[in-house]
């Protein structure tokens, strides 16, 4: 083995024991509860607080974005019942993109609710199998049936509510950006759910046999993301959106309602972008 092979192998090491250090400091508030709220309209927020979950409630049952793990399924069905609603009455059951962190609980959810379970083209393989395919992570869990598989575009209908799924790929294969309209205070609102447009230490964006297109993915990700209305600004974690400190602002009360932030929408898509920019140099 010559000296550029050994600062390859080198190089290599030091990658993966990065993301191994960035997912152990993510992991800190991965299991902790956080209260859940209502951030406009039927739209509320009943996930853990470092892993975004959704329910979106309706007059013919519940849609749910995210299951994170397993072991926090009882953070979300808490979370429902403390807001008066039924975990029972989730029917569609869909994810911000099929890392371990948002769908390694769904075979549990889908098997506690019989909810269908709907996923965007490109991660349906991950979430089927529990794990395979994935660029990168080496992570497994349960399987879950794949009810319908989406594509960019498509819209999701439960009791008239409706959600449009953007493809927003490069975090994964089928990274998804949610929207729908909530309306709050009499005015109605563009709401838009960040499935992730982070570049992941170690995620390698040349030269890539395992993702030969993640760095055009990318890009694509960000010309959509700048293209979407937004003024309630969510993300597959809450520190996407500074949801600690919008919720202490909720608490106060007050007149507006903290998760209007199109300039914190615009903001955080504009320094995502530079990092991906910079990674890619």
């Amino acid at each position: 083995m010559g000296i550029e092979d050994n600062v390859e192998v080198t190089m290599r090491f030091i990658l993966v024991f990065l993301a191994f250090a960035a997912l152990s400091f993510a992991q800190k508030d991965w299991d902790d509860p956080f209260p859940p709220h209502r951030i406009a309209d039927n739209l509320y927020y009943v996930g853990s607080k470092g892993l975004s979950t959704y329910l979106i409630t309706t007059s013919e049952g519940s849609i749910l974005i995210n299951s994170s793990f397993e072991r926090t399924v009882p953070i979300i069905r808490a979370n429902i019942e403390k807001l008066g609603f039924k975990l029972s009455d989730v029917k569609i059951l869909l994810a911000s993109h099929a890392h371990n962190d948002h769908v390694a609980g769904h075979a549990l959810m889908k098997e506690l609710t019989g909810a269908q379970v709907y996923v965007m083209q490109g991660d349906e393989r991950a979430i089927a199998t529990g794990g395979e395919g994935q660029y990168f992570y080496k992570e497994r869990w349960k399987p879950c049936k794949v009810n319908r598989v989406l594509k960019d575009g498509d819209t999701v209908t439960l009791g008239g509510a409706t959600l449009t799924a953007h493809l927003t790929p490069g975090h994964t294969r089928g990274c998804t950006t949610w929207t729908m309209k909530a309306t709050d205070g009499g005015k109605t609102y563009d709401v838009v759910i960040v499935g992730s447009p982070n570049v992941n230490e170690g995620y390698q964006l040349t030269g890539n046999k395992d993702y030969p297109e993640i760095a055009s993915d990318f890009a694509r990700t960000f010309q959509v993301l700048k293209a979407l209305p937004c003024d309630i600004f969510l993300g597959a974690h809450g520190a996407y959106y500074g949801m600690d400190e919008k919720y202490a602002r909720l608490q106060k009360g007050g007149k507006t309602n903290p998760f209007v932030d199109p300039e914190g929408y615009r903001a955080y898509v504009r320094d995502r972008e530079q990092a991906y920019l910079k990674a890619l140099r």
